[in-house]
């Protein structure tokens, strides 16, 4: 039995361990970002701890230091957080058998240990990989965003350093794949012409909300086979 778990966990343990090195950089980034925007510590640990999520943690942050309002800056977060309904339908039977457990996994339940546990079947491999995984990442990045808070408090002048054009080309970079399609690209790009064009008369945060709503249009425009 030991040898067969070992020869089942190691690689995984070992394939776990790079992600969640990969992902500790992207929260040494954000939580740097953030002190250097001048978002409170506070506000950036409890992002980082309640709301994992690096996308939305971006964006949110991105609005509040713009001068965008509570409201466009969490509705923002949760359009780009819709595709978790179908990833938790999918998840649900990989996460727990029993709705305690499912509701816990559930804040573990992001991108990356999606990929990390489908990639390994349906069966108990895959729920270990899927905790193993998600438990890693959100112990990594809460210590990597708590140290890159701290050396983004370092910087006398952020715009110096341009984070003002941090956030958005962060988030370009995370919905960059996302992309593939022709049809899908084409309707992002007007989402995003849109959002240009309504940034200077609109309040902070509420361009965003277009450019996602068009995101959206465009997931659903995109064939089958492109998804």
């Amino acid at each position: 039995m030991r040898p067969i778990q070992r020869t089942l966990l190691g690689p995984d343990l070992r394939d776990a361990l790079a992600l969640a090195a990969a992902i500790g950089l992207v929260g040494v980034s954000f939580g740097a970002l953030a002190a250097a925007a001048g978002v409170p510590p506070v506000l950036t640990v409890a992002l980082s701890v309640l709301v994992f999520a690096g996308g939305s943690q971006f964006l949110l942050v991105a609005v509040l230091s713009a001068g965008g309002g509570v409201v466009p800056a969490v509705l923002g977060g949760l359009l780009l957080n819709a595709r978790h309904l179908p990833f938790g339908l999918a998840m649900a039977p990989v996460i727990a058998d029993r709705w305690p457990a499912r509701l816990i996994g559930a804040h573990f339940m992001i991108d990356e240990s999606v990929a990390f546990a489908k990639a390994r079947g349906t069966g108990p491999r895959a729920r270990r990989a899927f905790w193993l995984s998600g438990l890693l990442a959100f112990v990594v990045w809460n210590v990597c965003a708590i140290g890159g808070m701290l050396i983004g408090a370092a910087v006398p002048d952020p715009e110096v350093l341009g984070v003002d054009a941090a956030f958005p080309a962060a988030l370009g970079a995370l919905l960059l794949g996302q992309l593939r399609h022709p049809e899908t690209q084409r309707v992002a790009l007007v989402a995003v012409t849109a959002a240009l064009a309504a940034t200077p008369f609109l309040p902070a945060g509420v361009p965003v909300l277009l450019g996602l709503a068009g995101l959206l249009v465009a997931g659903r425009a995109a064939p089958e086979e492109a998804r």
